[in-house]
């Protein structure tokens, strides 16, 4: 009885072994395929890890401006029942000052706005926070932006990470905040010549 147990063991032993010599061996197949390029894994990989950029900023803005909006439909002095039916985003947070709305890409890639209201309940400034996932993607945006706001507004103003347009009673801030590995970009929306009034 203590043979066979021992012999069963034994057994045992010998048949995980070659398995596990039979699963690392590489057959011919294995040995001749040729090692696959780094630079086209981390070309898909960045191509899954980033929102096309130019798209993002669509999505920023909302539909094509209608006359005298300045963003997503809403105009300075916009009652914050307009913002409430005009906005498509998720609303966040609903305080006395503001109200925040966001959204998710499917690469998790977000894009909050808050518009900030005066004492009369109206918007007085807007916020947006766009949080990214690489340096590539803040990159691309900043570019958008960049391109997109020069259009509208002619040449702007800049200072190393701060981009600034003044142009037909309106203020546009482009600001790169990335740190670290955190990566974004911040835009402020408010009245030219008018103290910046989103809070910071």
């Amino acid at each position: 009885m203590k043979h066979t147990s021992l012999f069963k063991k034994l057994l045992f032993t010998c048949l995980v072994s070659v398995c596990i010599i039979a699963c690392n061996s590489k057959t011919q197949e294995e040995t001749d395929t040729p090692a696959t390029d780094s630079s086209a894994i981390a070309d898909t990989a960045q191509s899954e890890l980033n929102s096309n950029q130019s798209a993002l900023l669509e999505t920023m803005l909302g539909t094509a401006p209608a006359e005298g909006t300045i963003l997503r439909g809403v105009s300075f002095g916009d009652p914050v029942s307009k913002v409430k039916a005009t906005e498509t985003f998720e609303m966040f947070e609903e305080v006395a000052d503001h109200l925040g709305y966001t959204m998710e890409t499917p690469q998790l890639e977000t894009i909050d706005v808050q518009y900030f209201i005066n004492k009369d309940k109206k918007v007085e400034s807007i916020r947006v926070d766009v949080y990214l996932n690489s340096a590539d993607a803040t990159k691309q945006l900043w570019n958008a932006g960049k391109a997109h706001f020069t259009e509208q507004y002619a040449a702007p103003k800049e200072e190393g990470k701060v981009v600034t347009w003044n142009k037909n009673a309106v203020r546009v801030n482009m600001e790169d905040v990335s740190s670290g590995k955190d990566y974004g970009l911040k835009f402020e929306f408010s009245p030219a010549g008018a103290a910046v009034l989103a809070k910071k």
